[in-house]
């Protein structure tokens, strides 16, 4: 019996298509490739300096002695391991491809201080290239930028007991009114937002002179399995990953959970899953998708990073009082030229209307799939880690 076409939202079917998918080996980019494996005919040429978190869909399963399974996608992901920063042969993956998603950047806040050199030619100068061959080759553009882009809220700089800190208008976050603030050049965090808003405006100027096909993306902290790394097990040991993977290599050694600042900012957590769907619906509906800015996140799931840290704890199964939380301050953990927004709520008006797309996952579910994941994945290496420290030292 034949297979049923897939359908776009607009009824028509969707013709399978090749993607050149920059960044395929990190946290996104392989709950992507697998996504588009397990539920479409599309080709991905998976660009990227690494190939761990995407080997299962590389390699051909064990099936009996001297045999090998073959995936049902065999053949429609091939990996190419290069980096955008010096290699020629890019430009001819883009050439070969319908569509070109980048998601390449540096993402975490502890390098934004430490290396703003890296984070601005990472997020910017890097991603000049794919831009302009692109827009060259007349080659549609899915471009992952930042929800960090808003900066802080106008509500942040009202008095704290001020009525209008209570109104939307004053803090959530919308794509084509919210204005983008960020703090004095010397707060060396800004380096990452201003260079992801710098490479939008290229792009949306690159659309508006050029006729590039694009689509920006404004991820809000989507969080689940294979995100980051875990310190001393799979990155490096003074390496300082995203908050998430902070509170659970904690907890998985049993160490307090430091909140920076007291964690009183306010963050919406959208499980990785739910956010896929979206990006699926984006490559599948340009019609709809083409030109657009869209906020992906969860904002039924705002909660402080305190209340985040207290929650984990719950979800963990550890007795509270034998895993506290301390307060640091952000130049203790982070160093010298940190800053933060106060809140990030997206608005959903854009995504809603032209793709239909809704978060679904509750915060303590996402937690809780993605913990199950980290206990699974790391305990044992770190107790390991853990018993051979001790008996070294």
């Amino acid at each position: 019996m034949a297979a049923v076409a897939r359908l776009d939202l607009g009824g028509s079917p969707i013709a399978p298509m090749t993607i050149c998918m920059i960044g395929a080996g990190g946290f996104i980019g392989s709950h992507l490739c697998e996504k588009l494996m397990a539920e479409t005919p599309h080709t991905v040429l998976a660009v990227d300096v690494y190939n761990d978190k995407i080997k299962h869909l590389l390699d051909p399963p064990a099936y009996a002695e001297g045999q090998q399974a073959r995936h049902p996608w065999d053949g429609r992901i091939q990996f190419h391991r290069l980096n955008i920063k010096h290699d020629s042969r890019l430009e001819g993956l883009i050439k070969m491809s319908d569509l070109t998603i980048n998601l390449a950047a540096i993402c975490t806040p502890a390098d934004y201080n430490t290396r703003p050199l890296d984070t601005i030619y990472s997020n910017f100068i890097d991603a000049l290239p794919v831009v302009r061959y692109c827009s060259e080759n007349s080659k549609r553009l899915i471009h992952f930028s930042t929800c960090e882009v808003y900066g802080k809220t106008i509500g942040s700089f009202l008095p704290k007991d001020h009525p209008l800190r209570k109104d939307p208008e004053f803090y959530v976050l919308k794509e084509d009114a919210s204005p983008c603030i960020f703090g004095p050049i010397e707060k060396q965090r800004w380096s990452y937002a201003c260079a992801k808003q710098l490479i939008e405006r290229l792009i949306y100027a690159e659309g508006a002179e050029n006729g590039l096909e694009f689509t920006i993306v404004r991820p809000f902290n989507w969080i689940g399995p294979r995100m980051d790394f875990i310190p001393g097990i799979d990155g490096p040991s003074e390496g300082v990953p995203r908050v998430l993977a902070c509170f659970s290599n904690n907890l998985l050694r049993h160490e307090p959970l430091k909140l920076v600042d007291g964690g009183q900012s306010q963050r919406t957590f959208v499980y990785i899953k739910d956010a896929i769907e979206a990006v699926l619906l984006m490559i599948e509906n340009p019609a709809r998708a083409n030109g657009h800015i869209f906020n992906v996140g969860n904002p039924n799931n705002e909660v402080t990073v305190k209340q985040l840290a207290e929650i984990m704890i719950q979800v963990s199964g550890e007795p509270p009082a034998e895993v506290p939380t301390i307060d640091v301050s952000s130049k203790e953990f982070y160093g010298e030229g940190y800053d933060d927004s106060d809140k990030r709520i997206p608005d959903m008006t854009i995504i809603n209307k032209q793709l239909g797309w809704n978060p679904k996952t509750s915060l303590w579910d996402l937690l809780d799939s993605t913990l199950t994941y980290q206990h699974r994945t790391y305990a044992e290496a770190i107790r390991r880690s853990m018993a051979k420290s001790v008996a070294s030292s």
